[in-house]
């Protein structure tokens, strides 16, 4: 019998393709109970306090579109970073794991020679292993070097800025030569070597269009989208659609521009029938820089800012939308960290964990307002600088110890004004502080000698805490630490401070 003449080898690949496309199209609509497997936006700012939003209870300017999210959605008032300053944050959004657990720490720069290492499993990975079209906008900053660009962790495109917008020869407090030039990356390639301040001014939009387009392009598919805007991270900038908009002077402006971007990805999904489909999370890698003055936000009535494990540094602002799956209008206020979304989004896709330890739980019931829901954590830790672990917080975010460490504050004194920072204090807390976060959001009171039986109950989680992930403040090593990719030979003088 004669043999069957096989097709083109690029035909059979594109066969294959379609045929793995479609089972995972079936087997991820099985798990969700959805006619196709979501598709998921986050859209993380940079420096955007608590008091940032709208319904957040902001001032001096209007955020229609992020209001309109809370009212078809969830408004998270107890929403938290694993750290707060930039890359720390961002690596733990994007691994699902507390950033000194993988060696990422504070804020990296020009001059480092370390990243994201590449055994590391990133969303973008996770949403790749189901077959997702994966891409993102704006500011990466979990290493600059090839090996830990976007490209290099799941990513299919991207493009912006390799670390943060003032980590450029602009910025009014650098010495000559203490930044190279900016670079805009896409894919991984340098096409721009220098980000002008003209260049800036139109940042927010470029970035959004790219959002945009993506969601045009893969509307026939499920898709991930990571869209990290880098304001309004000083210096402020903001395109002439939206100069002189706002009462809340160049900050408020920024703002109203963020919105609109918000609006526009929200038209978008609407445009090609893909909101019902869609999960969209919004939110921000930390609260405020408080020394900028009015180039900073504000923190509501929580305590300090960025670079604190203070609520002000870690509670930030989150909305997210997905209709029909998440209650409309529904507030909560049970506490829930950056860590915990990758483990929960990979289950709504029936996709694996990492292999390797994460620390995220799966907060669904949370997050879909379950009326039995509860914070699957015995506690959270929080730690800043080189590893200092600075405090713990209950699982059910009723109770906060506050570690002896020494942090910084502005004192009560305002912040700087046009760009130029007011100068922080450093303070030293000597012994552990206890707030009642329920009653206390503001951290006013330590209630430490009233409750000594919940003061031991932390101090034996932080003891967990550091035996896993290490201490710098009381010299312990984690044994569960992993070493960060590093590339050999790299020029690397010194460490930039800023984030």
């Amino acid at each position: 019998m004669p043999r069957t003449a096989l097709p083109d080898p690029r035909l059979r690949r594109l066969i294959v393709s379609l045929a793995v496309l479609a089972a995972v199209a079936a087997n991820s609509a099985s798990a969700t109970g959805a006619a196709r497997p979501p598709n998921v936006v986050v859209i993380f700012c940079d420096d955007l306090g608590y008091g940032d939003v709208g319904v957040f209870g902001a001032k001096g300017f209007t955020t229609p579109n992020l209001d309109g999210m809370a009212r078809d959605g969830v408004k998270f008032t107890n929403f938290h970073v694993a750290q707060a300053v930039c890359s720390a944050s961002r690596t733990a959004l994007l691994t699902g794991c507390y950033p000194n657990r993988i060696g990422i720490h504070g804020a990296l720069g020009p001059q480092s020679t370390h990243g994201i290492h590449a055994d590391e499993t990133t969303l973008a990975e996770v949403f790749k292993s189901r077959g997702y079209a994966t891409g993102m906008a704006g500011k990466w900053h979990l290493g600059h070097l090839a090996p830990f660009l976007p490209n290099r962790h799941g990513f299919d495109e991207s493009f912006g800025i390799p670390y943060s917008n003032d980590m450029w020869p602009y910025h009014p407090e650098a010495r000559p030569g203490s930044y190279p030039k900016l670079p805009l990356l896409e894919d991984g390639r340098v096409i721009d070597e220098e980000v002008t301040p003209e260049d800036q001014k139109e940042l927010t939009t470029r970035l959004t269009e790219r959002a945009v387009r993506f969601i045009e392009r893969n509307k026939d598919r499920p898709f991930f989208f990571y869209l990290a805007h880098p304001q309004p991270h000083v210096p402020l900038f903001v395109s002439d659609k939206f100069k002189g908009k706002s009462a809340r002077g160049l900050y408020g402006d920024v703002i109203m521009e963020i919105d609109w971007s918000v609006g526009e990805v929200l038209r978008a999904l609407e445009k090609h029938g893909l909101t019902r489909d869609t999960l969209v999370i919004f939110t921000s890698d930390n609260g405020p820089w408080l020394s900028y003055g009015d180039h900073a936000g504000s923190s509501g009535p929580h305590r300090e800012g960025k670079g604190t494990a203070w609520e002000g540094g870690t509670r930030v602002p989150c909305l997210m939308r997905w209709p029909g799956q998440l209650p409309a209008g529904a507030v909560s206020d049970q506490y829930i960290m950056t860590i915990d979304l990758l483990p929960t989004l990979a289950r709504r896709i029936s996709a694996d964990l990492p292999k390797l330890k994460i620390d995220g739980l799966d907060v669904w019931p949370i997050l879909s307002g379950q009326s039995s829901a509860r914070n699957p954590h015995e506690g959270y830790g929080n730690w800043y600088a080189q590893n200092e672990l600075q405090a713990v917080v209950s699982g059910d975010g009723e109770w906060k110890l506050v570690l002896p460490h020494r942090y910084r504050t502005l004192g009560g004194r305002p912040g700087g004004r046009d760009g130029i920072p007011a100068k922080y204090e450093n303070v030293n807390l000597e012994r552990p502080q206890l707030y009642n976060l329920r009653t206390d959001r503001a951290e006013t009171k330590d209630v430490a000698a009233a409750h000594p039986e919940v003061v031991a109950r932390l101090e034996a989680f932080a003891e967990k805490c550091r035996a896993e992930l290490g201490d710098t403040l009381t010299q312990r090593k984690g044994a569960g630490t992993r070493e960060p990719g590093r590339v050999e030979g790299a020029a690397g003088k010194k460490k930039a401070k800023s984030g």
